[in-house]
């Protein structure tokens, strides 16, 4: 990176909720966000939006007729970006909000009525394209800047961030919003998690095991979630944190879902962002609560970083995984121990080190074929 680059924003709607304090306060209670919930016949544990959101998202069909038609995940974005300081932003402003799954629940609606019907909606190209996101959100702030989506698995959000950088070094644009956006709490896809047998299965005091390096079964739950970061060269009076260094690598498939078990994708992505960095004082982790995700991610830290192992963390104990806001959720996490000073563990796991202090923390994410980014972000 030539120079940090600002934070003036990070907002997000999640199981946690939408307000800066109420998120702080319910990050700091030992308390988990799922509930179990009817998928087509069968239950399963869900993060779901609070209610309160979910009216938001009702009231947005309800004030503009042409807001009927869109899938949740534009609905939710929309709704994280109205939350945002995107009016504060200077100059011309770029968006790129990514999502790993799309338009979840209106694509399946309309395609089950094509295979009932044989016909399609008009609305159904439209309202399923990937690119809905990104523009719907512009339309809404009417920002003039580029527009644009993107998928990348789970590491999609944090993808968004790499390209905003980018954006704002080269100069192409003043300020820049970016994050993810997901919606996929549908049988199908909830199905499509258990067929690959990563789904948690118990209704434990922790269902989600993210972190707890003794599990015996996989324990990720999908969550409903959207998160925005807005971004600029300057510091300034509205810089919340700052973006000093950022990773990112893959590696070498063996099937379309690998991960190497030292997560060689992770070792690279955190080395480059770390390469002049000094002491790290926390990582906040993908560790999504399966067994094979969570050990690569952790013998990937220590091969990176030896005996001297900085705090770790993760947020998906509590309030799951929702695929491309996922890397967002944990960005903000990070932004507001910052500002408070305050470490935030996972309550059940091994990793229990808290540090003096909190200067630098890392955020890791990483998905289907060893997709990774590592961001790391400073105090102001």
């Amino acid at each position: 990176m030539k120079n940090p680059v600002s934070i003036s924003s990070v907002e997000t709607i999640s199981p946690l909720g939408s307000d800066s304090g109420e998120i702080w306060k319910n990050y700091q209670t030992g308390e988990h966000f799922f509930r179990n919930s009817d998928f087509d016949g069968l239950p399963a544990l869900a993060g779901f939006l609070p209610e309160n959101i979910k009216s938001e998202i009702a009231h947005l069909r309800e004030q503009n007729s042409k807001y009927r038609y869109l899938d949740e995940s534009v609905l939710f974005a929309i709704l994280a970006g109205r939350k945002g300081n995107a009016s504060g932003l200077k100059g011309t402003t770029g968006i790129n909000i990514g999502s790993s799954r799309g338009a979840t629940g209106i694509f399946e609606k309309y395609h089950s009525e094509y295979l009932k019907t044989g016909s399609a909606s008009t609305y159904t190209s439209p309202s399923t394209t990937l690119g809905n996101i990104s523009s719907w959100v512009a339309q809404d702030l009417q920002l003039d800047g580029p527009e644009f989506s993107h998928s990348v698995t789970c590491s999609t959000g944090m993808h968004a961030i790499l390209n905003a950088i980018a954006w704002l070094q080269s100069g192409m644009t003043d300020s820049f919003l970016a994050g993810g956006s997901e919606a996929p709490l549908t049988g199908f896809t909830i199905a499509q998690m258990r067929a690959m047998k990563i789904y948690a299965s118990e209704e434990l005091e922790y269902p989600c095991r993210a972190l707890d390096m003794n599990k015996s079964r996989n324990t990720m739950i999908l969550s409903e979630a959207a998160g925005l970061v807005g971004m600029e060269n300057e510091i300034s009076g509205n810089t919340r944190a700052v973006i000093t260094a950022v990773g990112y690598a893959n590696e070498k498939l063996k099937h379309g879902a690998s991960l190497s078990k030292n997560g060689k994708c992770l070792q690279k992505s955190m080395r480059m962002a770390i390469q002049n960095a000094g002491e790290i004082d926390a990582i906040i982790l993908h560790a999504p609560g399966t067994i094979g995700g969570d050990l690569a991610e952790v013998n990937a830290i220590k091969k990176v970083f030896g005996k001297k192992l900085p705090a770790m963390t993760s947020n998906k104990w509590k309030n799951g995984h929702s695929f491309a806001a996922s890397g967002i959720l944990s960005l903000q996490m990070a932004v507001m121990m910052l500002e408070n000073q305050q470490f935030l563990p996972v309550p059940f796991s091994e990793f229990q080190h808290q540090p003096a202090k909190l200067d630098q923390i890392l955020v890791n994410s990483v998905g289907f074929g060893g997709n990774a980014v590592s961001i790391l972000i400073g105090r102001k």
